[in-house]
Protein backbone atom coordinates (compact mmCIF):
# COMPACT_ATOMS: atom_id res chain seq x y z
CA UNK A 1 0.00 0.00 0.00
CA UNK A 2 2.87 2.36 0.78
CA UNK A 3 4.37 1.78 -2.66
CA UNK A 4 1.06 2.48 -4.35
CA UNK A 5 0.60 5.72 -2.41
CA UNK A 6 3.85 7.03 -3.94
CA UNK A 7 2.66 6.54 -7.53
CA UNK A 8 2.00 9.42 -9.92
CA UNK A 9 -1.74 8.79 -10.32
CA UNK A 10 -2.19 9.14 -6.55
CA UNK A 11 -0.38 12.47 -6.64
CA UNK A 12 -2.59 13.52 -9.56
CA UNK A 13 -5.77 12.54 -7.69
CA UNK A 14 -4.68 14.60 -4.69
CA UNK A 15 -3.81 17.53 -6.96
CA UNK A 16 -7.34 17.38 -8.41
CA UNK A 17 -8.62 18.06 -4.91
CA UNK A 18 -9.92 14.63 -3.91
CA UNK A 19 -10.02 13.90 -0.20
CA UNK A 20 -7.62 11.52 1.51
CA UNK A 21 -10.17 8.77 2.06
CA UNK A 22 -11.42 8.91 -1.52
CA UNK A 23 -7.87 8.66 -2.85
CA UNK A 24 -7.01 5.74 -0.60
CA UNK A 25 -10.22 3.73 -1.05
CA UNK A 26 -11.02 4.44 -4.68
CA UNK A 27 -7.55 4.61 -6.21
CA UNK A 28 -4.88 3.11 -3.98
CA UNK A 29 -6.64 0.21 -2.28
CA UNK A 30 -7.82 -1.47 -5.47
CA UNK A 31 -4.32 -1.49 -6.95
CA UNK A 32 -2.75 -2.58 -3.68
CA UNK A 33 -5.13 -5.55 -3.41
CA UNK A 34 -3.99 -7.20 -6.66
CA UNK A 35 -0.86 -8.89 -5.18
CA UNK A 36 -2.80 -9.83 -2.04
CA UNK A 37 -5.52 -11.56 -4.07
CA UNK A 38 -2.86 -13.39 -6.08
CA UNK A 39 -1.13 -14.75 -2.99
CA UNK A 40 -4.42 -15.75 -1.36
CA UNK A 41 -5.45 -17.66 -4.46
CA UNK A 42 -2.13 -19.53 -4.60
CA UNK A 43 -2.14 -20.28 -0.88
CA UNK A 44 -5.51 -21.96 -1.18
CA UNK A 45 -3.88 -25.02 -2.76
CA UNK A 46 -1.55 -25.30 0.21
CA UNK A 47 -4.51 -25.09 2.55
CA UNK A 48 -6.19 -27.98 0.76
CA UNK A 49 -3.13 -30.19 1.04
CA UNK A 50 -2.65 -29.14 4.66
CA UNK A 51 -6.23 -30.12 5.39
CA UNK A 52 -5.52 -33.67 4.19
CA UNK A 53 -2.59 -33.94 6.60
CA UNK A 54 -4.42 -32.31 9.53
CA UNK A 55 -7.48 -34.51 9.09
CA UNK A 56 -5.32 -37.62 9.05
CA UNK A 57 -3.16 -36.68 12.05
CA UNK A 58 -6.00 -35.49 14.28
CA UNK A 59 -8.58 -38.04 13.03
CA UNK A 60 -11.02 -35.35 11.93
CA UNK A 61 -13.70 -36.41 9.46
CA UNK A 62 -13.34 -34.75 6.09
CA UNK A 63 -12.43 -35.15 2.45
CA UNK A 64 -8.73 -35.64 3.22
CA UNK A 65 -9.29 -38.47 5.65
CA UNK A 66 -11.79 -40.01 3.25
CA UNK A 67 -9.14 -39.99 0.53
CA UNK A 68 -6.54 -41.55 2.83
CA UNK A 69 -8.97 -44.33 3.72
CA UNK A 70 -9.66 -44.78 0.01
CA UNK A 71 -5.94 -45.05 -0.75
CA UNK A 72 -5.24 -47.56 2.01
CA UNK A 73 -8.37 -49.56 1.18
CA UNK A 74 -7.69 -49.43 -2.59
CA UNK A 75 -11.03 -47.77 -3.21
CA UNK A 76 -10.13 -46.02 -6.46
CA UNK A 77 -13.51 -44.34 -7.14
CA UNK A 78 -13.32 -42.70 -3.70
CA UNK A 79 -9.81 -41.41 -4.41
CA UNK A 80 -10.83 -40.19 -7.86
CA UNK A 81 -13.86 -38.42 -6.42
CA UNK A 82 -11.77 -36.74 -3.74
CA UNK A 83 -9.13 -35.62 -6.23
CA UNK A 84 -11.84 -34.38 -8.60
CA UNK A 85 -13.51 -32.40 -5.81
CA UNK A 86 -10.24 -30.80 -4.66
CA UNK A 87 -9.18 -30.00 -8.23
CA UNK A 88 -12.58 -28.50 -9.05
CA UNK A 89 -12.47 -26.38 -5.89
CA UNK A 90 -8.97 -25.16 -6.76
CA UNK A 91 -10.03 -24.28 -10.31
CA UNK A 92 -13.08 -22.37 -9.06
CA UNK A 93 -10.95 -20.39 -6.59
CA UNK A 94 -8.52 -19.49 -9.38
CA UNK A 95 -11.45 -18.43 -11.57
CA UNK A 96 -12.69 -16.22 -8.75
CA UNK A 97 -9.21 -14.68 -8.43
CA UNK A 98 -9.14 -13.94 -12.17
CA UNK A 99 -12.57 -12.32 -12.02
CA UNK A 100 -11.46 -10.23 -9.05
CA UNK A 101 -8.53 -8.98 -11.14
CA UNK A 102 -10.96 -7.53 -13.67
CA UNK A 103 -12.95 -5.88 -10.89
CA UNK A 104 -9.93 -4.45 -9.07
CA UNK A 105 -8.06 -3.21 -12.14
CA UNK A 106 -10.22 -1.90 -15.00
CA UNK A 107 -7.24 -2.07 -17.37
CA UNK A 108 -7.57 -5.87 -17.24
CA UNK A 109 -10.36 -7.09 -19.50
CA UNK A 110 -11.32 -10.54 -20.67
CA UNK A 111 -12.78 -10.63 -24.14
Amino acid sequence: MLDVLKEDYIRTARAKGLGGRVVVYRHALKNALIPVVTVLGLQFGGLLSGAVIAETVFAWPGIGRYMIFGITGKDFPAVQGGVLFIALTFVLVNLLVDLLYAYLDPRISYR
